[in-house]
């Protein structure tokens, strides 16, 4: 593939890079459209850029063009996205078109190559830096990419505030569907001293047809096929629904045995997970992709791959591909026109649906894109059922009705017209002031209430809401005053001033919209208490979201495992129910996390909005030696993985961001470490794909690169670690008796449920009692023997006589633990160690 060339600063005149811009798109065999073209000359003559064109015109290109330009002219550039996966996307798009060495990635969770000229990054990832630096950051060209995120009540203030912060920075804002934006281009004019020029145009490349079914959606679906308009992409607005619907679609046999050949060709080498990955194949091998925000990150791009290779015929999934992710859609059909917005179940807004709908038929791919929309399931069956009825009046009077659900939002065609016919609305500022932003603008030099003051006033709300902000940042700051995490200056002429203290570790941060409460609940607990570490872990669980899905996963395996006690101790019907409507998941230091943060919303009424959800998901796969997969297995969590992966992101990032350096002990020190481990053994597949890039291995080219050792074993401390993790994890099953899980994990290696029961049985009827205590996890009770092969292992059993005479022997396989990327253990016996 062609890379744009570097020039050299001293001759990157705008005739010169337009020129080397132009003839890249004719070696890649594109010709720029008007808009494109208009919108990269407005950028090479230094104007801020606003591009409101349809999906599919091309603004890839001029987010190129324009980065291009920065990095031939010196300027340090950014490109913000609203997701990960776009990000991920634009990050690899960039790194052909420029070469590895020139762009990076920053996403909060991750960093790849991040001293690069170019930078792939959030919204959020910029707008910390500007808030922190303001005109003095070195970034001289800004792409904001899906601009229309402006206007998102929760993550709106990321857009906003470079726009507020960077007059050295020239924008292209781009966006398919911004609405009046006139007051933006005011505001970034005066920030800026540029011009900026609007590039709008309502032709889109491929056109659409829109059509509003009243057929059953697998007929539906099934005639789209049959008139070559896959690939699908088929919408809902939950995961749950959208696994199900792809798992109904497989029985349609949507593709041929040649299609299907070539799938499992195309996935043959992809190393597929227990769980949702067994089921992501099973669909995938039946032409059937399902891409939603809880899937992890390495499966939704497995997906976009495939279909952007063609061999997908349908995806179900959320909306997450109606951000900007370039995958070829030639249909786009919606389930509904309404969708559940965290509070409530609502129509449609405009620039949603035509965002969405903006996906189907791509420039290079198709002529014609297709917008399908379902009527309610209710009216389509009813329909079917009139139409069963035949002319017959008698039997039409006859036919009974289906209603719509109890609370059912309803939507009709004239819905769907309204939506395909009107423009975006307005946008409207999101901008809102949390303990970070306060910090981050006390950061700067020279910092203090007065540039607090005068960032409220640059924004774009009301004068009420700026009240409203000043109110709230009064709060924040007597807040982190009181907390110690910013100080008061008095300087030689009488001038007060507040900033940051420097003694809070390099990555300080209050990111989470509860760090403060961590911060401040952090005198709670005895730094000499043997349970400090797994305390203040408790802190971090207690203010970090998660989806609810996790945590009633937890409580259903208690309920289950309770009721399989219950019942086999006798215990009667409603005595059991009794006793299971009591039981809760998790929630270690509940009362007094509780209290104390009732007294601190007494000072910051807004985190009662937030709430506080004290509960033990890290603490948990602690407790119980299991690692990701072994967590989402034994809880059913198959289906939100990607957000249990969020979940241990978040916690690991207030870990490490919000806990001072004095506050860490030893103990939590090995808790990050091992936490920031699992997060990355989980999903590595973005830092393997840059290095292959960063380091293409010809098979007759010796790569001039040091190479990169991935292995899980090659770390021996961290394997033999997981090796003891994964070892107690079955000392763990075993004192609670669940011979069904170890049976699970050993039935490959001879040892079922039955030969497992049989051996700790024998070793209750001789001891009675199994230790899981701190000692029993110690190394004084595991050995293990490192080989080339193979790794022997014997994990001693505590008893309480402290004979120490039974053991778990094991074999670790190193090959399958690094082709897994888990401990993959054969185990050889279980019982007295003279027994062979």
């Amino acid at each position: 593939m062609p890379r744009l060339p570097e020039i050299p600063e001293e001759f990157a005149d705008p005739d010169t890079v337009f020129e080397a811009f132009a003839d890249y798109c004719a070696e890649l065999g594109i010709s720029l459209y008007p808009a494109q073209e208009e919108a990269v000359l407005a950028i090479l003559t230094g104007d801020n850029t606003i591009v409101a064109t349809p999906t599919g015109s091309g603004k890839s290109m001029v987010a190129l063009a324009a980065l291009f330009a920065g990095i031939s002219t010196g300027r340090r550039s950014f490109y913000t996205a609203p997701i990960k996966a776009l990000v991920s996307e634009k990050f690899f798009a960039l790194t052909d078109a420029l070469g590895p060495e020139r762009v990076g990635m920053v996403t909060g969770d991750s960093a790849v190559n991040p001293d690069a000229p170019i930078i792939c990054a959030t919204a959020e990832i910029l707008a910390n830096q500007a808030l922190r630096e303001g005109g003095l950051l070195d970034v001289g060209m800004v792409v904001m990419d899906e601009f229309h995120y402006f206007a998102d009540p929760q993550r709106g203030w990321a857009w906003q505030v470079p726009l507020l912060s960077m007059p050295q920075a020239q924008f292209v804002l781009m966006s398919a569907t911004l609405g009046d934006v006139s007051r933006i281009t005011e505001d970034l004019e005066e920030l800026t001293g540029r011009p900026t020029t609007e590039v709008t145009s309502v032709d889109r490349p491929v056109p659409l047809e829109f059509a509003y079914s009243e057929e059953p959606l697998h007929e539906q679906l099934a005639a789209l096929v049959r008139k070559d308009r896959a690939p699908v992409y088929v919408v809902s607005f939950a995961q749950a629904q959208a696994i199900e619907l792809a798992s109904s679609i497989t029985s349609a046999n949507l593709t041929t045995r040649e299609e299907r050949e070539a799938i499992a060709a195309a996935i043959a080498g992809f190393r597929f997970g227990k769980g949702f990955g067994a089921v992501l194949k099973r669909l995938l091998n039946h032409g059937v992709g399902v891409h939603h925000a809880g899937m992890l990150p390495k499966y939704r791009r497995l997906v976009e791959q495939l279909a952007g290779a063609g061999l997908l015929k349908v995806i179900s999934g959320t909306d997450t591909l109606g951000v900007g992710i370039n995958v070829p859609i030639r249909t786009v059909l919606f389930t509904a026109l309404t969708k559940f917005d965290g509070r409530r179940v609502r129509r449609l807004q405009v620039r949603e649906f035509q965002q969405i709908a903006g996906r189907a038929g791509r420039a290079g791919y198709d002529s014609v894109g297709y917008v399908v929309v379902q009527a309610p399931e209710h009216v389509i069956e009813n329909k079917k059922a009139l139409a069963k009825a035949g002319d017959d009046p008698k039997k039409r009077r006859k036919v009974s009705k289906k209603q719509p659900p109890t609370g059912f939002v309803s939507w009709s065609e004239k819905t769907f017209e309204h939506l395909t016919g009107s423009r975006p609305e307005e946008l409207t500022s999101r901008m809102r002031i949390t303990h970070s932003t306060v910090i981050n603008l006390l950061s700067r030099p020279g910092a203090g209430v007065h540039t607090v003051r005068a960032f409220i006033d640059s924004t774009h709300e009301s004068e009420a809401a700026k009240l409203d902000m000043y109110l709230r940042a009064l709060h924040i700051g007597r807040a982190l005053l009181t907390a110690g995490v910013i100080e008061r200056i008095e300087e030689s002429d009488g001038a007060v001033r507040y900033r940051p203290k420097t003694d809070l570790g390099p990555h300080f941060a209050l990111n989470q919209p509860l760090s403060p409460f961590v911060l401040a609940a952090l005198e709670l607990f005895d730094p000499e208490s043997e349970s400090y570490a797994r305390d203040l872990l408790s802190i971090v669980e207690a203010a970090t979201p998660v989806q609810f899905a996790v945590l009633k996963g937890q409580l259903d395996r208690i309920k289950r495992d309770e009721l399989g006690a219950l019942k086999a101790e006798g215990v009667e019907y409603e005595e059991r129910m009794a006793v299971l409507d009591e039981l809760s998941y998790p929630q270690p230091n509940a009362e007094i996390l509780e209290e104390a943060f009732a007294a601190y919303a007494s000072g910051a009424p807004w985190v009662r909005e937030i709430g506080l959800e004290p509960k033990s998901v890290v603490g948990d796969m602690l407790d119980q030696a299991m690692n990701f997969s072994q967590f989402v297995a034994y809880y059913g969590l198959a289906r939100v993985e990607g957000g249990l992966l969020r979940y241990l992101t978040d916690v690991y990032r207030t870990l490490v961001q919000t806990i001072p350096i004095e506050a860490m002990n030893s103990e939590l020190e090995q808790i990050v470490a091992w936490l920031g481990d699992l997060i990355a053994r989980v999903d590595s597949s973005l830092i393997e794909e840059w290095e292959a890039l960063r380091n293409p291995q010809d098979d007759d080219e010796e790569s001039l690169l040091p190479p990169v050792d991935t292995r899980l074993s090659a770390d021996r401390r961290r394997f033999t670690a997981l090796i003891r993790n994964t070892m107690f994890h079955r000392v763990l099953l075993a004192e609670r008796a669940d011979y069904s899980r170890l049976g699970e994990l050993d039935g490959d290696s001879g040892w079922g449920e039955r030969a497992w029961e049989n051996a700790i049985e024998e070793f209750y009827e001789e001891y009675g009692e199994l230790g899981i205590d701190a000692d029993a996890r110690s190394s004084a009770f595991i050995s293990i023997e490192p080989g080339t092969d193979y790794w022997s292992v014997r994990q001693v059993l505590d008893d309480p006589r402290g004979d120490r005479d039974w053991a778990i022997r094991a074999r670790v396989d190193v090959a399958a633990s690094d082709e897994s990327e888990e401990v993959v253990v054969e185990i050889l016996g279980v019982g007295p160690m003279n027994a062979r």
